[in-house]
């Protein structure tokens, strides 16, 4: 029998909504699944991507993980791991430097045995690259095989990776798959193996409500897969309908009727009411002990003149209308989508657009000539299934400069560029969307986040004026 711990998607080193205290959350989730690695004493812990938030993570992040890892290493419990979209590069990565370090093993192609069970590993791959995988793995002779890989597969909703094709063409007959990427956990049978997501392990968006945790796997005759929770920071949801006449008092009551206290609370306003303004509510609930304070007024507020209105209720929709009417080119729509709505982590924007030009310059030039502009909707904006990010915010965050600290006197790799603008579904708004748990996964989850709270304080990390004032920001190819 082989018992480990399936994890991932810990995203340490995400700020969010500028806390340090929330960038300390996530690397203290990651401590509670090892500490329960040994207390429980299982066979080892497998991640299934995104370690890390970012691929240029700070200095306090990258020597925190390694303390984390060495408890494992020290329990004599190895950690298996493979590269998710969020710290993927062409190079190197951060867990090869830990498999360097006698911290980690790297999965791939070839099949490492723990117990009676052999695990291979698939990183993350970018949508135009899939076709041409061939799903070959070395062989083995285990009594069970596990495939683990990071990506949004189908059957699960918002799936664009299909897990049957996987396993039915793969040289490998896996009993199961340990997937990352999508921040809701989850399990189908297909293919007569176990395909299941572990969720993340701490709350990167207001969409994932539930309980974060991860998942223990059972390789014995069968495949037994149980879910276990951890404890992490409240968030607390306040949801205010406000009357004809009710104001900033009715929505401190509601606030009162939570505890807030230490917690993450994000308020949602609907109805009527009188004018409340986010800054005040905000106000009033970090008095009250809140950790952090966040405000969606949904209620519509127009402004007529004689010549136009002006809606306030949702600036993305007047963006992608806006859009829609500048008649732009195929390839410049991509560009439009890839930036705005956040499908990349922040700091891998540039590269991901650079990427993507390169690669639609060499399948069809024609995808730069100039669209027909749409005419203006009379009916209004174009309604979303997904909230995007405010361009502003995401050009703000992808064009801020981070100091790297150059370990070696090789400069880094521009070209060393990440392919990933195909690579997830657009995620929520952590102070906008509180309200549609079932939202697209929040990889994916958290990129919409980041460039949300963060945009505005880019410079602010890119500083080396941190906790112990030595957290610059740092790359594998300035380390290496």
């Amino acid at each position: 029998m082989t018992r480990v711990i399936h994890t991932g998607d810990t995203h340490i080193g995400y700020r969010q909504y500028h806390s340090p205290e929330r960038r300390d959350d996530f690397l203290a989730a990651f401590d509670r699944v090892v500490e329960d690695a040994i207390e429980d004493e299982v066979d080892a812990v497998v991640h299934a991507g995104d370690l890390f938030h970012d691929r240029r993570p700070g200095l306090v992040d990258l020597h925190g993980t390694i303390s984390v890892l060495r408890k494992l290493r020290r329990a004599d419990i190895p950690f298996l791991a493979i590269v998710g979209n969020h710290e993927s590069t062409h190079g190197q990565q951060w867990l090869d430097l830990f498999e360097t370090l006698g911290l980690a093993t790297r999965l791939g192609p070839s099949p490492v045995l723990v117990g009676d069970t052999a695990f291979y590993g698939l990183d993350h791959v970018p949508v135009s690259k899939r076709d041409d995988l061939e799903y070959e793995f070395e062989a083995h002779d285990a009594e069970s095989a596990a495939l683990v890989a990071h990506g949004l597969f189908q059957p699960f909703d918002f799936g664009d990776w299909d897990a049957e094709h996987v396993l039915t063409e793969a040289s490998v007959d896996f009993d199961a798959m340990l997937l990352g990427d999508n921040h809701k956990p989850g399990k189908e049978c297909v293919a007569d193996a176990w395909v299941t997501y572990c969720g993340s392990t701490e709350r990167a968006s207001a969409s994932e409500r539930d309980d974060r945790g991860y998942n223990i796997v059972h390789f014995e005759d069968d495949v037994t897969i149980t879910r276990r929770g951890i404890e992490t920071r409240d968030f607390e949801f306040v949801s205010v309908t406000l009357a004809e006449g009710d104001g900033i008092d009715f929505v401190r009551e509601a606030i009162r009727e939570h505890d807030v206290d230490e917690s993450v609370v994000l308020v949602s306003i609907e109805g009527e009411g009188t004018d409340v303004t986010p800054a005040r509510v905000e106000e009033f609930a970090l008095d009250e002990g809140a950790l952090v304070a966040r405000v969606t007024d949904r209620r519509e507020i127009e402004t007529e003149s004689e010549n136009h209105s002006v809606s306030f209720a949702d600036p993305d929709d007047a963006v992608r209308k806006r859009v829609r009417e500048m008649g732009l080119s195929e390839a410049a729509n991509e560009l439009d989508e890839l930036v705005r709505a956040s499908k990349v982590a922040d700091s891998n924007v540039r590269d991901a657009v650079e990427e993507h030009v390169a690669t639609r310059i060499s399948e069809d030039t024609a995808a730069f000539d100039p669209a027909e502009a749409d005419a203006p909707d009379e009916d209004g904006p174009e309604t979303s299934d997904t909230a995007a990010e405010e361009s502003d915010a995401e050009t703000a965050e992808s064009d801020a400069e981070t100091v790297s600290v150059s370990v070696r006197s090789e400069p880094a790799d521009d070209t060393d560029a990440e392919d990933d603008s195909a690579a997830e579904s657009p995620s929520e708004d952590s102070s906008a969307d509180e309200s549609q748990p079932e939202s697209p996964p929040a990889e994916a989850v958290a990129d919409s986040d980041s460039a949300t709270d963060d945009a505005n304080t880019a410079t602010d990390e890119s500083s080396a004026a941190t906790d112990d004032g030595a957290d610059g920001q740092i790359s594998m190819e300035d380390y290496l």
